[in-house]
């Protein structure tokens, strides 16, 4: 047996109760679509880990579907964005989506230092809430520190991301009808300011009219900024990785701490299916499979993070990472309006 084969055999029990999990969240989202098969995955995995005792065979193919899966599904998430849609949104949006994320991120990692909470946990607050939620959360956990003990800010940010991106589900419609909003300006508002782009969707299909088309556009600018952001973490990375090297190295260690690359690999497989998609005619037939190959890798990742969540580690955060995710939530969502009524 090669190595290769001997791998997949350790995966494969894990790997397979994912893509499960995402089969079952896909049927319920077809059901119910108001349900995102993501959403439903990440609550599936939280409902199994905390009620099952699931054996140890399962703990490899899970991680890998959290971490490797996710990373080919983000991939594939570039399949739907096209660059003239981003373009015709004009360049007053484009100037407020720029100002949504970063004004969410710099806001949010002070509000984290007000707060006292970890640095980690705040970065990847910041950027699931700023920019795509939990797919940025994992994407910028790929890049930052890696040692396990951090796992637990992956699962908390992932389960915030969830807790009150569900709770604007229904919050952003009652408030379009309560400051009387137009539907196309509704529509550039929740996707400015909402975390995922399936809660964005589901915000759209309840405003009707044209809002859903132009809400996901805007979210999907958003998401585009998911590169830039990840490449700036990773630098900042390999410079901490390189003062550890040196600092290791004078005190007479040879140990080398392993740089990540500037650009990780997924990010660049990320901008190729955008650039791909935006200048090449593809068949229908191809983009259909590529969103349910996203989605089912996407729902697979999230039914893994979701394992990772075990409520009574979720309760030992205490309270002040809940008050940031709130916070966070109305700062996006209040940059957001600012820059749509100045520009609608």
């Amino acid at each position: 047996m090669t190595s290769i084969q001997n791998k997949a055999r350790f995966l494969a029990p894990g790997v397979l109760l994912a893509l499960a999990a995402a089969a079952v969240s896909y049927g319920v989202g077809q059901l119910v679509p108001v349900l995102s098969p993501m959403i439903v995955a990440i609550l599936l995995g939280i409902l199994v880990t905390n009620t099952v005792k699931l054996p140890a065979s399962f703990g490899l193919g899970i991680d890998f579907s959290s971490k490797k899966l996710l990373r080919a599904g983000i991939v594939l998430l570039g399949l739907r964005l096209v660059l003239s849609d981003i373009a015709d949104l004009g360049v007053p949006v484009i100037l407020v989506v720029v100002c949504v994320v970063a004004g969410g991120l710099l806001g949010t990692l002070l509000l984290g230092k007000l707060l006292n909470v970890s640095p980690r946990l705040t970065l990847l607050v910041a950027c699931g809430f700023s920019i795509c939620g939990a797919a940025a959360v994992a994407g910028a956990a790929g890049v930052t520190d890696p040692r396990e003990e951090h796992e637990q800010d992956t699962v908390t940010a992932v389960a915030l991301v969830v807790i009150f991106g569900t709770i604007m589900i229904p919050l952003v419609p009652f408030l379009v009808g309560a400051m009387g909003l137009d539907n196309p300006t509704a529509g550039m508002w929740a996707g400015a300011s909402t975390h995922e782009i399936a809660q964005v969707v589901a915000i759209g299909g309840i405003l009707g009219g044209s809002a859903l088309t132009v809400a996901v556009v805007v979210k999907l600018a958003r998401v585009l900024l998911l590169a830039p952001v990840v490449a700036i973490l990773s630098v900042r990375q390999r410079r901490i990785y390189r003062q550890a090297s040196a600092e290791e190295k004078a005190a007479g260690s040879d140990v080398q701490a392993k740089m990540p690359p500037i650009v990780p690999l997924f990010i660049i497989g990320f901008l190729a299916m955008v650039l791909l998609r935006s200048f090449v005619d593809l068949p229908g037939a191809v983009l259909d499979i590529g969103n349910a190959l996203q989605t089912a890798l996407l729902a697979a990742a999230m039914f893994g993070l979701g394992c990772g969540v075990k409520i009574r580690n979720l309760i030992q955060v205490g309270i002040r990472p809940f008050v940031l995710a709130a916070l966070a939530t109305v700062l996006v969502a209040a940059i957001a309006y600012a820059g749509i009524m100045l520009v609608a």
